[in-house]
């Protein structure tokens, strides 16, 4: 089951998605939030798998949140998917150096807002169509450099994976190049998070650029 805290400061867009979310048997919506701070006190009241984070709220926004939430142990479980109006390279930047594991824009579809909980919800990257991979480089250039000896740890395939995975390339993509399952795929990225403390996709694409093993284009 995945469990699903709603942090949004509208009200008629919680009940919204709260009855879009609960039409499907896998998910369940664990708690709304009306504001940054809240979403933080419900988070560690629920562990939800996922929060369906807004970022422009009232006190303390999305991002403090999403910040206070990827950093605290033990809630190393949870998950952060963003949602906002504000799909820009700014905040696109900020959510993901926050710790988020996803960002979609309030225009997804019904369809595309359940697909990307299920994509984030299993430890998948996700970005919307805006959020391209030129995107991507950019901001994740001007990040504070990290330590390249961190990938020691790293056998020389889990090493390639990693970097393909950070070009936006999909299991089934890497797994065609370097003529292997996309399974065998997916177990070498899941070994490199669990090497690399990431706790998700998403973070180990951050690793892959912050410690020089992928460089923007």
């Amino acid at each position: 089951m995945i469990t699903i805290l709603l942090a949004d400061d509208q009200a008629l867009l919680r009940t919204t998605f709260r009855m879009l979310i609960e039409a499907n048997p896998d998910m369940a919506v664990v708690g709304e939030a009306a504001d940054g701070d809240e979403a933080v006190t419900l988070a560690r009241d629920h562990h939800p798998t996922l929060v369906l984070m807004d970022i422009r709220m009232p006190g303390t926004d999305g991002l403090a949140a999403t910040t206070a939430i990827c950093a605290d142990p033990s809630l190393s479980g949870t998950r952060v998917l963003i949602l906002t109006t504000f799909e820009t390279d700014e905040y696109v930047a900020k959510a993901l150096r926050a710790g988020a594991s996803g960002f979609l824009g309030k225009d997804v579809s019904a369809d595309g807002l359940l697909a990307g909980i299920r994509t984030v919800a299993a430890g998948d990257a996700l970005l919307s169509p805006t959020a391209t991979r030129t995107l991507i480089t950019r901001f994740l250039a001007t990040a504070e450099p990290g330590d390249p000896t961190a990938l020691a740890v790293l056998t020389a395939r889990e090493r390639e994976v990693m970097a393909l995975a950070a070009e936006g390339r999909a299991n089934a993509e890497i797994a065609e190049r370097l003529v292997v399952s996309p399974l065998t795929v997916r177990t070498h990225v899941q070994r490199a998070m669990t090497k690399l403390g990431a706790r998700d996709r998403t973070q180990l694409v951050v690793i892959a650029y912050r410690t020089g093993l992928v460089r923007p284009r």
